[in-house]
């Protein structure tokens, strides 16, 4: 078995996320209190307790999902012994996801995740006024077709494809008429719908160039080691070991495209034939299974999964 850990992205959110692994571990529970103490906000209690539209906050989501991330492995590897280096061969995540991807493999520690991850949702909102961005998926369509839907929609505003998550399934972002105009498009070249999602604002699109800047020097600030097994990056969807190539990327993947599709096809390349998505949600093993169904695909992220998956090891 050659096997990946792969981290989730915002959307994977939910009120009473955490509460039971802190409950039935004491490393999740002292990891949560960390990610608490670094950002000096109980984002513990807003995780189990909420209110929803709190946490959903780009600002709290991106923190809270890297946080359970985190506390599912910092229990793999107290309770069962996992060890990146001899049990996993690669990385990935699915935009915030790669910062709990590069935590995970050691390239930052948590509390320092937890500061660039609150900065970064931060950056994120201020980058565009509420109501003016949008974010549409349009099933239906592969990369290149949503690559023209985009291009034709945008007249004079950013429209772009901004997350390429699995065959049929690419995310466009912009200005919202841009987006709107790309959805009523989309249907006149066949996609079988399109929705607009409910984010508040437009990432991984040109608008979020003030946002880039801003991590730029975020990162720029914070210490950085190799990580112990290699990331597959969103932008290039190619593995890198290289702390000032990861260092880039995270800037550029603010704009870019998540190639989400490709890294997944990357990973199979390298001789993956295993997925494990650790944290929130179940998200991104759906998405393998629809990528590749040669790939084996599940998710850890409750006490139940966690003694599952050691059983593996």
């Amino acid at each position: 078995m050659t096997r990946a850990l792969v981290f989730p992205g915002q959307g994977s959110q939910a009120v009473g996320m955490g509460r039971e692994l802190a409950e039935a571990f004491p490393a999740a529970r002292h990891t949560l209190e960390e990610v608490d103490e670094a950002l000096k906000q109980r984002l513990s209690k807003l995780m189990t307790e909420g209110p929803e539209s709190e946490l959903t906050l780009t600002e709290n989501a991106q923190p809270a999902l890297m946080a359970v991330s985190l506390a599912v492995l910092r229990v793999l590897e107290g309770e069962g012994g996992l060890d990146l280096p001899r049990h996993v061969a690669f990385v990935a995540g699915h935009s915030l996801g790669e910062y709990s991807a590069l935590t995970a493999a050691g390239t930052f520690r948590i509390a320092d995740t937890a500061r660039l991850l609150k900065r970064r949702g931060l950056a994120m909102q201020r980058a565009v006024p509420v109501g003016e961005g949008a974010m549409a998926a349009l099933l239906g369509l592969d990369i290149e077709q949503a690559r023209g839907v985009a291009e034709a929609a945008a007249q004079g505003e950013v429209c772009a494809a901004a997350n390429d998550n699995a065959p049929g399934q690419v995310v466009v972002s912009g200005n919202k008429a841009a987006v709107e105009r790309a959805i009523a498009l989309a249907a006149e070249r066949g996609a079988r719908r399109s929705i607009l999602l409910p984010v508040s604002a437009p990432f991984h699109c040109a608008l979020m160039a003030p946002a880039a800047n801003e991590m730029a020097e975020a990162l720029a600030g914070v210490s950085m080691e190799a990580p112990s097994v290699p990331l597959i990056a969103n932008v290039t969807a190619a593995a890198i070991d290289d702390p000032e190539t990861i260092r880039r990327l995270l800037v550029e993947q603010v704009t870019g495209l998540v190639r989400w599709r490709e890294s997944v096809m990357a990973l199979k390349t390298e001789g993956v034939d295993t997925v494990v998505e650790v944290g929130a949600g179940r998200v991104l093993a759906g998405l393998v299974k629809r990528i590749d169904r040669d790939l084996a695909a599940s998710s850890v992220g409750t006490p139940a999964d966690i003694e599952a998956f050691l059983k593996t090891l």
